[in-house]
């Protein structure tokens, strides 16, 4: 049974600089304009048999702006970043030096006392392999961009350091098609008209 997958990018909460661990922020300015921007681009999704999104508020703001109705997975949550949730990258490092070289050095490792990067892909998998689709069926995911980098690891089968270089930007689409455990990624460009698989 293939179908297809469309992740959606959750519009930005804040400046793309000061990118926070585990951002619970609402949808800023910019954000709404950018959403705002790109809508019709994206409305079509919303046909999609199945729609979710990350449990965050900009997530589900995305989603419902969209129109997509989506219902929140727990298993699309961003990673569990123990004590330096809501800190960015720089902070945690000005904080911590050892614990965050540590930490991108091993994906395996819980310096920070929450998930490791490669326990988040494996979540993130297994929410993939477990999607209740009809064959050709298709599916839309309003997810932050951490999600989708790691849906994208767990795709590829690559090893957990591909993650650090994936770049997943507001609004962007990144679609996979397959089953439990066959992925392919689609870098078909044409994410508002799904085709079906």
């Amino acid at each position: 049974m293939a179908h297809r997958v469309t992740f959606v990018a959750a519009a930005r909460s804040s400046a793309l600089l000061a990118e926070r661990f585990e951002d619970d922020q609402q949808l800023d300015r910019a954000g709404w304009e950018e959403m705002r921007r790109v809508a019709g681009d994206l409305l079509p999704l919303a046909a999609a048999e199945l729609r979710y999104c990350s449990p965050t508020p900009r997530s589900r703001a995305t989603g419902d702006a969209l129109g997509y109705a989506p219902l929140a997975q727990l298993a699309l949550r961003d990673c569990d970043m123990g004590r330096w949730r809501g800190l960015t990258l720089g902070e945690a490092m000005a904080r911590e030096p050892a614990a965050v070289d540590a930490w991108l050095a091993d994906p395996r490792g819980t310096p920070h006392g929450g998930e490791s990067l490669l326990s988040f892909v494996t979540r993130v998998g297994a929410w993939l392999d477990t999607r209740p689709v009809e064959d050709g069926g298709r599916i839309v995911a309003v997810a932050e961009p951490s999600v989708i980098r790691a849906a994208v690891v767990y795709v590829l089968k690559a090893p957990p350091a591909t993650y650090w270089n994936i770049d997943v930007r507001p609004l962007s689409t990144t679609a996979v098609t397959g089953h439990a455990g066959r992925w392919s990624l689609c870098l078909d460009g044409v994410p508002a008209q799904p085709s079906r698989v």
